[in-house]
């Protein structure tokens, strides 16, 4: 009889291990697609891209940071409707948003761009803020180095074009996260100290 049972067992546990290296292999296999399905809108090193539209850079950013963002797509609570429809339809499950947001967070390309704008205001503007404009450092967030921490993003090396538009935009578009604290801040810039900011923040490391 329990030679019999093995003979029963042993043939079920090959299949069943079988299976699980299978599935592991095509979990593996689908991350990647989908890694090489970002790649094609941020760039080959998910260094950001300029094109019809500015797609920013997710190099070096915080896992905690782009899972939330992807997270906010599938709910709608960030409006830009062609990521949404990418975060809802194609598959971006949890798990998924935290392979993606790990990988990317393992690259560090050089700065894809360096922007128009006062480097020496900028740098101000980060280390210092702007008292007289109610305007905070950034730094006390994103840290001395601007690469974030949790779900605060990094900023360093971020495309120029980008941040310009972010900075400008605050309240139209970014509803999700620390609307409270961004948006009276962004609104207390300038367009030539959100330049200058900007250019400053594209050219970290």
């Amino acid at each position: 009889m329990k030679v019999a049972v093995w003979k029963l067992v042993l043939p079920v546990t090959v299949v069943l291990l079988g299976l699980s290296v299978a599935s592991r292999a095509g979990d593996e296999g689908s991350v990647q697609a989908k890694i090489q399905f970002c790649k094609d809108c941020h760039g080959p090193a998910a260094q950001g891209y300029h094109g019809y539209l500015t797609m920013p850079r997710l190099a070096g950013q915080t896992p905690e940071y782009i899972e939330l963002q992807l997270r906010a797509f599938a709910e709608r609570t960030r409006d830009r409707g062609l990521f949404i429809n990418m975060a809802r339809t194609h598959g971006v499950s949890p798990s998924m948003r935290s392979a993606l947001a790990t990988h990317f967070r393992s690259l560090n390309p050089a700065p894809l761009d360096a922007g128009p704008g006062s480097l020496s205001l900028g740098k101000t503007i980060y280390d210092d803020g702007l008292p007289e404009s109610n305007v905070p450092a950034c730094a006390a967030c994103h840290g001395p180095d601007a690469k974030g921490e949790g779900v605060i993003p990094r900023l360093a090396g971020q495309l120029y074009s980008y941040t310009v538009g972010q900075l400008s935009n605050w309240g139209r578009q970014r509803k999700n996260e620390s609307g409270a604290i961004m948006e009276p801040i962004a609104h207390g810039l300038t367009k030539s100290q959100i330049a200058a900011v900007s250019a400053y923040l594209s050219r970290q490391k």
